[in-house]
């Protein structure tokens, strides 16, 4: 029998002793968009709506964001104006990338029926397809700067390692369909394409490294060994950068590609960030600038008067 219905996410009830009334705490998510500006800190973003997963096409004129509570793919002009909403109930939307061209735009979906698979749509809302149909999962679906390629990881950020011959990272070919794993990266996952097309990076399934891979010699090398979460590629392509939210002084840092050096470029430590299904989303806004998300999250005790039928 169902007990509840509207907008909130209920907690695990407790019973009365007498058990006429049940207990729960209801939640309704929400969150506010900040950017981290020198001077003042992180700053509301887009006017701080409730929204996460932020991605910029390369001009940077378009940018599309996932809706916080809803998890609907959306896409407007870079300030906000033009807003189109993409993806409806009952799919739910994740991690959104441009194409190259600023026409297509590849995500992950998922339904009550269906684990994170990846899907191509239209920046006019038309389209929408699955980008390999006969796949039970696909994460973190990017774009080769040609735009005649898409890599993405078969295996989720902590997903059972019990098959280390598994698929890992794969490269789809856009053309032809083919499905090209990518060699010695069955164990990595979070791909992302350096914009000039040479190397690849990833991290370890337990978020504790972050390897590159170079296309030219075909070789991964370890370029950072700490927790590492949502790592982006610089727009020029000289860093990644990424956060350490998993430790005890959460940053934002990044990494020089050429070195490894390690630089602290922000604290994240004392924010009260928002939580969502995929972690604490972290990103970057154009001109490199760190991009999170504020919990603004409501949390309230309610009492359910409960009569047995």
């Amino acid at each position: 029998m169902q007990l509840t219905n509207g907008p909130l996410d209920y907690g695990p009830p407790v019973a009365t002793t007498d058990g006429k009334r049940i207990f729960t705490v209801g939640v309704q998510p929400r969150c506010e968009l900040m950017r981290h500006d020198i001077k003042a800190g992180f700053v509301p973003y887009l006017g701080g709506i409730s929204a996460s997963d932020l991605a910029f096409s390369t001009d940077g004129k378009w940018v599309a964001y996932v809706s916080v509570p809803e998890h609907q793919l959306w896409r407007s002009r870079a300030d906000g104006s033009e807003k189109l909403q993409l993806t409806f109930q009952p799919m739910t939307a994740a991690l959104p990338r441009w194409s190259p061209d600023g026409k297509q735009i590849v995500f992950m979906g998922a339904t009550s029926k269906t684990t994170h698979r990846p899907y191509l749509i239209l920046s006019d809302g038309t389209g929408l397809r699955e980008l390999i149909p006969s796949t039970e999962a696909g994460y973190d679906p990017g774009w080769s700067p040609d735009a005649k390629s898409i890599v993405l990881s078969l295996n989720g950020p902590g997903s059972p390692s019990s098959d280390p011959t598994g698929p890992g990272i794969v490269i789809v070919d856009l053309k032809t369909g083919k499905i090209s794993p990518v060699p010695g990266a069955n164990q990595l996952v979070s791909p992302r394409w350096s914009p000039d097309g040479r190397y690849i990076a990833a991290i370890t399934r337990n978020s504790d490294k972050l390897m590159l891979f170079d296309r030219r010699s075909q070789k991964w090398h370890e370029l950072v060994s700490m927790p590492i979460g949502y790592p982006s590629w610089a727009h020029n392509g000289k860093y990644i950068y990424f956060d350490t939210t998993l430790t005890e002084n959460a940053s934002f840092c990044r990494v020089h590609i050429l070195d490894g050096r390690v630089e602290r470029l922000v604290s994240l430590t004392g924010l009260h960030r928002y939580w969502g299904d995929l972690g604490q989303w972290t990103g970057l806004a154009p001109g490199d600038t760190p991009l999170l998300c504020r919990d603004t999250s409501s949390q309230e005790i309610y009492a359910l008067e409960w009569q047995a039928p």
